[in-house]
């Protein structure tokens, strides 16, 4: 399924990001095995084996891919997305995966968008993934998210690493993305992951040699990239899009994550990081 292939949706703004169009074309792979993977990450992260009689909020739901994974799961599940193309996306997920579903409702809505959360009500559950960074106003759309999670309810969050100087020149990767005209982006973009899977290769087959001289398995670190590739049931090429062009971009170190959500009632559940260029994951729950 294409859900349109405009240069940009009509709702994003010029000099952003089009995170639909992206995702409209991710869903040409979506099968029963990236679905399966998506739900084994969210029962992961979330320590849990079914979200039967709980209400969970995608928010900023992209392609829609964790919506299903909390639908199948047994959520009563609300996707909102900004990007009339991730709307659209939703539904088409919906149609094709879990039609069966009734409790998925989908709509459009901003997350700096006040009074249209407030509508939503509460939540068990809020599921904010590499989302919040993306705004323009990352601060402000977590504030406007935490009354959202009801009473010892849970926020999922994945912010971008803040790794000062290198989180710059991402930004200034990002920025000439969107300058290119649109043939370009995707050999500025081909050639940006070109680069990180060499540097990746580079390292891991550092780390092979190093594990057989001192008579370890060897392919141990293979292994680990393949599975790293593998998780969440995502896509490396359209992670890889996100990865070059998603503007506005914010960052923020762990523990400023943390001290703000500490000093808003809510405690850490869980806490996996990155050394590098990635998200922090985070799972908090309100005290």
């Amino acid at each position: 399924m294409q859900v349109a292939d405009n240069c940009d949706s009509a709702d994003v703004e010029p000099g952003k990001f089009a995170f639909g169009k992206n995702w409209s074309r991710f869903l040409s792979t979506i099968d029963e095995t990236r679905v399966s993977a998506a739900q084994s990450s969210m029962q992961s992260l979330l320590s849990v084996q079914e979200l039967r009689d709980r209400r969970f909020l995608d928010a900023g739901c992209g392609s829609a891919l964790f919506s299903l994974a909390a639908a199948r799961l047994g959520a009563s599940v609300v996707s909102i997305d900004v990007d009339s193309q991730c709307v659209a996306c939703a539904h088409e997920m919906k149609r094709r995966f879990s039609s069966s579903v009734c409790d998925w409702t989908i709509q459009p809505g901003s997350l700096l968008d006040v009074e249209f959360l407030k509508e939503l009500g509460s939540f068990d559950i809020v599921y904010c993934w590499g989302v919040a960074h993306h705004t323009g106003n990352m601060w402000q759309t977590l504030e406007n998210l935490l009354p959202r999670v009801g009473a010892s309810g849970t926020i999922v969050l994945a912010i971008y690493n803040d790794q000062q100087y290198i989180s710059r020149l991402w930004s200034g990767i990002k920025q000439i993305y969107q300058r290119l005209p649109a043939p370009l982006k995707i050999v500025w973009a081909a050639a940006i992951g070109l680069t990180l899977f060499v540097k990746r290769l580079s390292i891991t087959l550092l780390a092979c040699l190093l594990r057989l001289i001192t008579l370890r398995n060897p392919v141990t670190p293979l292994v680990n990239w393949y599975n790293e590739a593998q998780g969440r049931g995502m896509h490396p090429w359209y992670d890889l899009v996100d990865w070059v062009g998603g503007w506005p971009f914010e960052v923020a170190k762990p523990e400023a994550i943390f001290r703000f959500m500490r000093d808003r009632g809510f405690e850490l559940q869980e806490l996996v990081t990155v050394s590098g260029h990635g998200c922090n994951e985070f799972v908090f729950r309100r005290r």
